[in-house]
């Protein structure tokens, strides 16, 4: 059984999906944890990426959003008290515009923006006729120890480029058995649809064949990355983002990047960096067959990201636990 002390990462997943994806990554699967606080419900894996030690807790199914992440953030600092830092890791929906060429499958990372801490929460605020919308409250920004690995590892992926896709690759080599729902789909099921055009209602049809309106955008150059990695904000909120017209508002106003639901229940109570694999455009066109992939892309860059950090600059942290209770 392992000791509940030695583990410093929390890592926090909304779905089976990311949970799997997370679990894959590990270098080293360790046994289940001595002990759990009496009144902790997660599910934990424990394991080793690197020289870290992490416990990965994903929510219950059929549960999601702001309350349900803070829940259990705040049970897995009862029973991993020597937690310092922590990653919320999944997928989420894009917001593509003129400046962010985001398409299903890449990765977007939360980073401050705009006196914003990288976590937007788009529900808690007020709207003015004619203005823009103003968030009533703030959110903390990602530790320091992690922004600065997101600058190495920017300058590493610049000079150098990639290995994410050869990853999942290979990951999906020792695993054939998710290959189906993991692996990469088909570029020609990333439609992006002009702004206007709804799926029809209660018509479960192939957006192929059921929807007009969709926008042509050139194919990547082979020296660009792909899957593409974007900086900025992340706009969190209980509710799930199917509106195309305040999509496109939002990332007009504030720039964000992507939509997702349950950041913002952990920014102030669990300091920690959000890492987003893209999986539909936060509008009426789900697509589900991205999923997959963009859990596993997200967990790709999560694990290149630890490799930049040096154990110490971990320990250096305080512990989450004693940064609550000090105030």
């Amino acid at each position: 059984m392992s000791n509940p002390e030695d583990y410093t990462i929390g890592w926090i997943c909304a779905m089976a999906t990311e949970y799997v994806a997370a679990r894959a990554f590990l270098d080293l699967t360790h046994d289940a944890p001595e002990f759990v606080s009496p009144h902790d419900n997660n599910d934990y894996t424990l394991g080793r990426i690197g020289k870290h030690n992490i416990v990965i807790a994903v929510l219950p199914e059929g549960e999601y959003g702001i309350s349900s992440a803070a829940s259990v953030a705040r049970d897995m600092l009862h029973s991993f008290p020597n937690v310092r830092i922590g990653l919320m890791v999944g997928i989420g929906g894009g917001a593509p515009s003129s400046k962010h060429d985001i398409r299903l499958g890449d990765i977007v990372v939360s980073t401050p923006r705009n006196g914003k801490g990288g976590v937007f929460q788009y529900d808690f605020g007020k709207s003015i006729q004619d203005q823009k919308f103003r968030p009533t409250g703030f959110l903390n920004q990602p530790p320091t120890v992690l922004r600065t690995a997101i600058t190495g590892l920017k300058a590493q992926y610049e000079s150098d480029g990639h290995q994410l896709d050869m990853a999942i690759n290979g990951i999906l080599e020792k695993k054939p058995r998710l290959r189906k729902k993991y692996q990469r789909p088909d570029q020609s099921s990333d439609r992006l649809y002009q702004t206007g055009v709804i799926h029809p209602s209660n018509d479960e049809a192939n957006c192929a064949v059921a929807c007009s309106g969709e926008l042509h955008r050139h194919e990547r150059a082979e020296d660009e990355d792909n899957p593409g990695i974007h900086y900025g904000l992340i706009a969190s909120a209980n509710q799930l983002m199917k509106d195309a017209l305040l999509r496109d508002k939002f990332a007009e106003e504030n720039e964000v990047l992507c939509f997702e639901m349950e950041a913002a229940g952990l920014m102030n109570q669990f300091p920690c960096l959000v890492i987003r694999g893209i999986c539909d455009y936060s509008d009426t066109h789900k697509n589900k067959e991205w999923q997959g992939y963009a859990a596993m892309a997200a967990a790709a860059y999560a694990k290149d990201l630890l490799g930049r950090i040096h154990p110490s600059k971990i320990e250096a942290e305080r512990r989450i636990s004693d940064v609550l209770s000090s105030g």
